[in-house]
């Protein structure tokens, strides 16, 4: 599954799954950095749309009970849950909330990055970019869409957060890039 790429700075390995590249795991600055790669037969706008409509009343597109899950869980330690939802179902500006995430950075049709705002034994991020590889006008439309979680453990409780959800997470992350992928088709 995920495995240490320090050789190549976090980026994922080759693979002879197509398009399918293994995740990417590794440390680095102090934090756990869980990098997913898919080429995308869609536009890079196609692709921005899916994953900047995430969350809210649409949800989160796999495993959805799970994130409800861990709302509820966050709600009962004090933490604001999924109760927030989203301004809009369509449009995010910096700021936003979208359910336990806060929108920290936006590129538009290009990259959304979420802060986690639920209570974790550390600092959490989850970006989504479509980075755009047709060459030229006529081609068909392809992009490459990067879903990156960023950990940033405090303490012991930060690392055993972190190596005790690691297989959920792997699970969880890899079906929503699958997901996103497909629904940009």
């Amino acid at each position: 599954m995920a495995r240490a790429n320090r050789a190549t700075g976090g980026e994922p390995p080759a693979s002879g799954d197509g398009d399918r590249q293994p995740a990417a795991f590794c440390r680095e600055s102090r934090r756990f950095v869980e990098r997913r790669e898919r080429l995308v037969a869609a536009s890079a706008e196609a692709v921005f749309a899916v994953f900047s409509r995430l969350g809210g009343r649409r949800g989160w597109l796999a495993f959805d009970g799970l994130w409800r899950l861990r709302g509820a869980v966050d709600r009962m330690v004090g933490g604001v849950g999924l109760r927030r939802g989203r301004r809009d179902p369509d449009q995010l500006r910096v700021g936003d909330a979208v359910d336990f995430w806060r929108v920290e950075a936006i590129e538009p049709q290009r990259m959304v990055r979420l802060r986690a705002e639920m209570k974790v034994p550390g600092q959490a991020w989850l970006q989504f970019e479509a980075i755009d590889l047709t060459a030229a006008s006529g081609e068909p439309a392809q992009c490459r869409f990067v879903q990156i979680a960023f950990f940033a453990p405090r303490g012991f409780a930060g690392l055993a957060y972190w190596y005790a959800l690691f297989p959920i997470h792997g699970r969880i992350f890899s079906r929503l890039a699958d997901r996103i992928a497909a629904a940009a088709l």
